[in-house]
């Protein structure tokens, strides 16, 4: 998809007129679905008419041209493409990055981004390359060959920022595409000499009919690819398999097997409670998806944090394979695809997502691929939007004429590999269920005295170069800024041997980069594996689907314990989707929050209750001396 496409000659004569550009806007609206924003359309009104103006210098006024074009894989957008003929007679594509940027701060701590006064972006060396990368491994194939080049136009820079820019770009893969400032950007000493700056060199012109056979092209990851991702998933220590996690994975992949054999669409579903070893799972079978002949698999999560920390750790260059499922089917998904539908108690189910009580959007990808295999803990649903339950799977699979598979996992992973530390948050947190006394020798777990002992204890693991984090329920405000510095907005009043004290942290940043000026406070999605997270108080929607070694746990007052049941008291929380839910119905939410939070370490865990009640139940149950 894409906004404009015509020659160079032909957006010249257009770029300048203001219906062109309302028009465009409209054409936004109908191709991405969200109107442009205002700052989307000053950059089209100030740039466009810059880049064409240096086209038409170079000489490459007969040249086609694509404003605003979409790689759907990733949803990002080159902001202009040109597609000419090489010299060797293939078709090329030369993907343009524009600014405006006439000042920006660089940082020798972070050279891969860039300051522009309160943002902070990719450098677009960078960001640029990637779009190279998309193009030759989602586009170009035997079938199409394409050639791919990449150029970076500043036309309002000056010399000294162009310098400064290239100076980090030329230490990595960045270097290889050009960064051109103002006066790189004039046709001196020659038109051809312009040209072969932009790397639009010995190109010629191509009629439109090619373009329209790279615009229906259909976007999938090349073998070469799958092959590379399969190999990096395999090598990958993080992602090694162990007993009955192996075995798992294996039923998985037979029963994707006999679902092809038979050609029937299926669904596969894997559950299993926190540390059962679900997400590692689904990596290692994308890494066997990826190299079986013909594969086009996908892996999705509802969780952005998921996805974030998932491309870290099989690499950048993967992001189109692993991606974020909210309201859209990705694109390049087909009837041969297999997906793994990670944190599928996740997937969103707001009732303008909804049609005869299933998800719209997660009905239609399970309509779309060949086999869909969800990994699901209904007691991970922790807001009304979200969830879905097996019986739900297991209806939907029958009305729509699907296969269907389950595979339940048990072993414990996390948590020491202890399943009665499992088995014991399981049963705390049930509404009327009974407690039990923890007995347990295999897990380091205890009650702490005050929110001051709880967070000694995480700086005491920290130091000893463990993963501690802190957690809390969403009992405070949280109007900190996006960038830090943040607000100590956690604060609890307590009473010790010295008299009353308050204790007060900020949340987590809520950033999804890290501050230019505040490395040392990481990015929301990599808060619980990054230096610095444990001076944050982390909630259940950073928390959720990650690990750590030690966690400490703040129980707030939107859950209390009188007597044998717990009593959900949904005014005491500062969530916006959960405050106006009935006390009845806020319940489950609230158990299953703690109960997620009260699973993320894997060596060792500290619980606190600010409601005074509530900690003496703890104290009695978790003796003194446990851990």
């Amino acid at each position: 998809m894409h906004l404009y496409g015509g020659t160079v000659a032909e957006a010249a004569r257009r770029v300048g007129d203001e219906a062109f550009i309302a028009a465009t806007e409209r054409r936004f609206t109908t191709v991405f679905g969200v109107a442009p924003s205002a700052e989307e359309v000053r950059s089209w009104r100030r740039s466009w008419p810059a880049l064409i103006e240096i086209l038409r210098s170079a000489g490459l006024d007969a040249m086609q041209l694509l404003l605003e074009y979409s790689l759907p894989a990733t949803g990002e957008r080159v902001d202009a493409l040109l597609l000419a003929r090489d010299a060797e007679g293939r078709l090329c594509a030369v993907a343009i990055e524009l600014k405006q940027w006439t000042k920006a701060q660089l940082s020798p701590r972070r050279p891969g981004m860039v300051r522009i006064r309160e943002r902070v972006v990719q450098h677009p060396a960078r960001q640029v390359g990637g779009y190279v990368r998309y193009l030759q491994q989602w586009v170009s194939r035997d079938e199409f060959p394409l050639t791919v080049r990449g150029t970076v136009v500043l036309h309002d820079a000056p010399a000294e920022l162009v310098a400064d820019l290239r100076a980090p770009a030329a230490r990595g893969p960045a270097g290889a595409y050009p960064v051109l400032g103002r006066d790189d950007l004039t046709p001196q000493p020659s038109a051809q000499a312009l040209a072969q700056r932009l790397g639009c060199a010995e190109l010629s012109p191509i009629g439109w009919d090619d373009v329209e056979r790279f615009v229906q092209v259909e976007h999938r990851p090349s073998s070469a690819l799958l092959a590379r991702a399969g190999n990096v998933i395999e090598g990958r220590e993080a992602l090694t398999l162990i007993g009955d996690q192996d075995l798992a994975r294996q039923e998985v992949l037979h029963a994707v097997d006999a679902a092809r054999e038979r050609g029937a669409k299926s669904i596969v579903v894997v559950t299993g409670g926190p540390g059962t070893g679900k997400t590692v799972i689904a990596c290692r079978l994308l890494g066997d998806l990826c190299q079986q002949p013909n594969g086009n698999p996908r892996l999705l999560s509802p969780s952005g944090t998921l996805t974030r920390q998932l491309r870290r750790t099989v690499g950048e260059d993967f992001r189109g394979l692993i991606a974020t499922f909210l309201d859209r089917v990705p694109a390049g998904i087909t009837g041969t695809s297999v997906i793994l539908l990670d944190e599928a108690h996740r997937a969103r189910t707001y009732p303008d997502h909804q049609q005869d009580a299933f998800p719209v959007t997660l009905g239609n990808l399970l309509k779309r691929a060949a086999v869909t295999v969800l990994f699901l803990d209904e007691r991970q649903i922790v807001r009304p939007t979200e969830g879905l339950t097996l019986k739900q799977l297991r209806q939907h699979a029958l009305h729509n004429g699907f296969s269907f598979a389950h595979i339940d996992l048990v072993s414990q992973f996390r948590c020491n590999g202890s399943r009665a530390y499992q088995q014991w948050v399981d049963q705390l947190f049930q509404s009327e269920s009974p407690a039990s006394v923890w007995e347990g020798s295999d897990y380091d777990l205890a009650v702490a005295a005050d929110p001051e002992q709880l967070e000694h204890w995480v700086a005491e693991h920290v130091r000893g170069g463990r993963t501690a984090r802190m957690t809390a329920g969403f009992c405070w405000p949280w109007d900190s800024p996006p960038t830090p510095p943040l607000l100590p907005e956690v604060e609890i009043p307590w009473t010790g041997p010295a008299g009353p004290r308050t204790w007060a942290r900020p949340w987590n940043s809520r950033a999804d980069e890290p501050a230019f000026d505040h490395p040392d406070v990481p990015a929301r999605p990599f808060w619980a594996t990054d230096a610095g997270g444990h001076d944050q108080v982390g909630c259940i929607y950073t928390a959720q689907g990650m690990e750590y070694g030690y966690n400490a746990v703040i129980m707030g007052g939107d859950l209390v314990r009188r007597g044998e049941r717990w009593i959900a008291r949904p005014e005491e929380s500062h969530d916006s989707q959960l405050r106006g839910l009935p006390p009845h119905r806020y319940l489950q939410y609230a158990l299953n929050t703690y109960r997620v939070l009260a699973t993320r370490g894997s060596r060792g865990t500290r619980i606190y209750s600010t409601d005074a009640i509530t900690q003496d139940f703890l104290q009695t149950l978790i003796p003194p001396h446990a851990g």
